[in-house]
């Protein structure tokens, strides 16, 4: 069923319950209010430490943006771009894009006047909701965008350039449109991360994101019961699909607008949270907190907490362990998935094998992989190769690119680019991006497998392992260390850890600085390799 369908039906079904909660920890006066009590605010967009909506008012709102746009011909195919900071509005905008049959197409909070324009275009938008963090770069845009694209501005004091969203919206009809919608009908536009250049817009349909729902049910067993936090970009499949655990079980879901330790032990504690999905991180910053007695557990009510879980990059297994000595009694798991595969799930731990800590898991409901060599073929168990998946989540195509989509689509099967090998028992473990497979002397080596284990030195907060140019190997790997804070740490220290490696995987240059991260929690190695490998290129021609 298209994924509309169970919006509708929890509107139906559980109308007056909690939907969903926005969390904004900054706000000292804690005022909560419901949606209807904060339409009626002035203005509109005061801030409020918590506010709620309910089924039946999700649905609505989302109905009432649905009738906005097909008053603006706006309707099925059409594409609306949607750049909001996570809030209550964001889902119920996505949905009355759906609703309407048009498709979504969320962007990156943090792109650049530039790249917001690149994307629109790219993935031909024909309309943008945006909200009063982005002002200054629509602004930039407007008057090109403006002429054919109608900007929505969702807050109060709407800038002369957009119209007011709130108010169009509280005049629209709130009657469902119930536009036909099939699962086979393009329904959004992500775009993938970036890290290894400019943005792709990857299409995917309705079957796509009803897919995404059931899977992360059946992985996670989400019941009405269950409350889900959400912390990460809802622009990101990732943090969207877990949340589409909730819409499919009608279960409640929180969003935190901020990601403190503080803040997220307290949402978890105050909203009776079951489920939490965490980034790398963030993890490491409660276990860090935790350390230092900077925050004590005996603060709150944790027992209610179930399930944690982490994907959108490789899990160190020394922070599980370490996890696991603060809260024994969680489950854990762990998914892995990409923008092309419409999120995480496609493979998955299980909440049965937290003994198998360290790998991605096998194959997720109703998805299939396989590890490939360059041709191919598929490796014998053990020996490292290309991770493919292949299931009614992969993406159409990349849109309007036909050269990327045959480079990454053969016969049904998403090459992944990441590097992988599985053990005796099927269990799938990341090796590495295909792309950042350092060369060194003719071996190759796996940075990823090199970053677990410096994770587990004790004055390591964070960790990235990257190739930098070398005249006499061609690469060498080079260790960029975030310590961990209140501690020091040495290239002494760092040299004397590693003499548990292969002398061959030893990172040859340690550089202690802060490792970056996207806003999904995966390294920026390109930024990595710009900032440091000049240097070293210029090294290198000395030597020449």
């Amino acid at each position: 069923m298209p994924i509309t369908d169970l919006l509708r039906r929890n509107a139906r079904e559980f109308g007056e319950d909690t939907a969903l909660v926005e969390i904004n920890p900054e706000h000292a006066q804690k005022r909560r209010v419901t949606w209807k009590e904060y339409e009626l605010i002035e203005p509109a967009n005061a801030p409020c430490y918590r506010r709620e909506i309910t089924w039946r008012e999700f649905d609505e709102h989302a109905s009432r943006f649905a009738n906005l746009l097909l008053s603006r011909g706006l309707g099925k195919g059409k594409k609306v771009a949607i750049l909001l900071m996570n809030c209550l509005e964001w889902l119920p905008i996505y949905f009355g894009i759906l609703k309407a049959g048009a498709l979504a197409v969320p962007l990156n909070f943090r792109y650049t006047a530039d790249e917001i324009d690149y994307c629109m275009h790219l993935a031909e938008a024909d309309a943008l909701v945006f909200g009063p963090e982005f002002i200054g770069r629509v602004e930039e845009l407007a008057p090109t965008l403006a002429q054919s694209c109608p900007l929505f501005y969702v807050g109060s004091t709407c800038p002369t350039f957009a119209e007011s969203y709130p108010l169009l919206c509280a005049q629209a009809a709130s009657t469902d449109p119930m536009i036909p919608v099939s699962e086979q009908d393009d329904a959004a536009i992500y775009f993938s991360s970036g890290t290894t250049g400019f943005p792709k817009a990857i299409l995917h349909n309705h079957e796509s994101l009803s897919h995404a729902a059931v899977v992360e049910q059946r992985h996670h067993g989400q019941t009405r019961e269950d409350v889900f936090l959400c912390i990460p970009p809802l622009y990101h499949t990732g943090a969207k699909m877990h949340w589409f655990g909730s819409l499919y079980s009608g279960g409640r879901a929180v969003l935190l607008k901020g990601n403190k330790p503080e803040y997220i032990l307290e949402a978890v504690s105050e909203e009776r949270c079951t489920i939490v999905w965490l980034l790398v991180p963030w993890a490491q910053d409660i276990l860090g907190a935790l350390d230092r007695g900077d925050v004590r557990l005996s603060d709150y009510q944790l027992s209610q907490w179930r399930l944690m879980h982490i994907g959108a990059q490789p899990v160190p297994q020394s922070l599980i362990h370490h996890w696991q000595r603060y809260f024994p009694h969680h489950q854990y798991d762990t998914n892995y998935g990409l923008s092309e595969s419409i999120g995480p799930g496609c493979v998955h731990l299980g909440v049965e094998n937290i003994r198998k800590v360290g790998a991605i898991g096998k194959a997720g409901y109703g998805w299939e992989a396989k590890i490939v060599d360059d041709q191919g073929r598929p490796v014998p168990q053990g020996e490292v190769g290309e991770l493919c998946v292949k299931g009614p989540g992969v993406m159409t195509c990349y849109y309007n690119d036909p050269k990327a989509t045959a480079a990454t689509l053969r016969d049904g099967w998403l090459l992944t680019g990441d590097m992988a090998m599985a053990d005796e028992e099927g269990f799938i473990f990341l090796v590495d991006r295909k792309k950042d497979v350092i060369i060194t002397g003719g071996e190759n080596l796996y940075p990823v497998q090199i970053e677990n284990f410096l994770s587990a030195h004790p004055d390591v907060k964070d960790v990235a392992v990257i190739g930098l140019p070398d005249k006499r190997l061609g690469e060498i790997a080079a260790a960029i260390i975030e310590v961990q804070p209140g501690h020091t740490c040495t290239q002494e220290s760092i040299d004397a850890f590693c003499m548990q490696l292969p002398r061959y995987k030893r990172p040859r240059r340690i550089i202690f600085a802060p490792v970056p991260r996207n806003p999904t929690g995966k390294i920026e190695k390109p930024l990595l390799r710009k900032r440091y490998g000049g240097d070293m290129l210029v090294e290198a021609q000395n030597l020449s």
